[in-house]
């Protein structure tokens, strides 16, 4: 079973993780830029986390065997914060880099008017670079939320099969696939989809233009719950071909619009810029 996880936090995993991610399966993964917990205080904070998406992580996963790329953007939530919006005049000289395969996470958590300006200027600058956007939707009213996304992305000049609309469920995934966006679903415990919850969406509504990632971060989550999707479509009577579209066909398709997806991964260098993985010596 070959995985592709469209979005993972590794950032807030260590090593272990990558190890297991690739006895699993996983072969490539998308890191999107988020918020970090600790809200930042200036937008140079974004900048050094950016540079560590596109160097450290990618320089980890090597290590590992896994093909790195990841996504950039202002998130939603830091949008509301005016110490960080300046963010937004220095995203256009990273959006140019190898290694970004769309601009993202954009979209929503609070739905204020601050999130409305960033989500449209920030789709903007994705239809200006070429790039696709993935849009995360709010975890509080979602479909309320999911509404919201789709006006501003159809306002937009991106167009709709170059979304990816993230952290679906139950509740939005019916007007998300009518709309024409990609469809991504968080498989995370207890507050977002599982895999068993997972399987009876794809039963309905199938397996074209779906995503399944992790979304694993510095929460209560689990690296390998796209490894449990695919065991669990096998068990529900879904195909080998099946699963092979939804973990791996899927999301090459979607950020190989990019032009940019590498998914051989680079034989791993002992160092990145002096430093390597090892602690206490060779």
């Amino acid at each position: 079973m070959r995985i592709f996880d469209p979005h993972i936090h590794m950032t807030s995993r260590t090593t272990d993780d990558y190890q297991a991610m690739h006895a699993a399966g996983v072969r490539a993964l998308v890191e999107p830029a988020f918020w970090l917990g600790q809200p930042r205080t200036a937008p140079e904070s974004f900048l050094d986390y950016f540079d560590s998406l596109l160097g450290w992580e990618p320089f980890r996963a090597a290590q590992y065997g896994i093909a790195h790329h990841c996504t950039l953007a202002l998130n939603p939530k830091e949008a509301n914060d005016p110490r960080c919006t300046p963010v937004l005049e220095e995203l256009p000289r990273y959006l140019v880099k190898d290694g970004v395969v769309a601009v993202g996470e954009i979209g929503y958590d609070s739905m204020t008017p601050a999130e409305d300006t960033a989500l449209a200027a920030q789709l903007d600058l994705a239809a200006g670079h070429s790039l696709p956007a993935l849009v995360h939707t709010p975890h509080r009213d979602k479909l309320a939320g999911l509404r919201r996304t789709l006006d501003v992305v159809a306002e937009s000049r991106l167009p709709v099969d170059r979304v990816l609309v993230d952290h679906l469920n139950e509740t939005t995934v019916k007007e998300a696939r009518e709309s024409g966006c990609w469809l991504g679903f968080s498989v995370y415990p207890d507050t977002k989809m599982d895999e068993h919850r997972m399987v009876a969406v794809l039963r309905e509504y199938g397996p074209e233009r779906v995503l399944v990632n992790s979304a694993a971060d510095w929460g209560n989550s689990d690296p390998l719950t796209t490894r449990k999707v695919g065991e669990a479509m096998l068990a529900a009577g879904f195909s080998e071909d099946d699963v092979d579209r939804v973990l791996w066909r899927n999301p090459v398709a979607f950020f190989g619009l990019s032009g940019r997806l590498a998914l051989d991964p680079a034989m791993p260098e002992a160092l990145h810029e002096g430093n390597s993985i090892l602690r206490g010596g060779e």
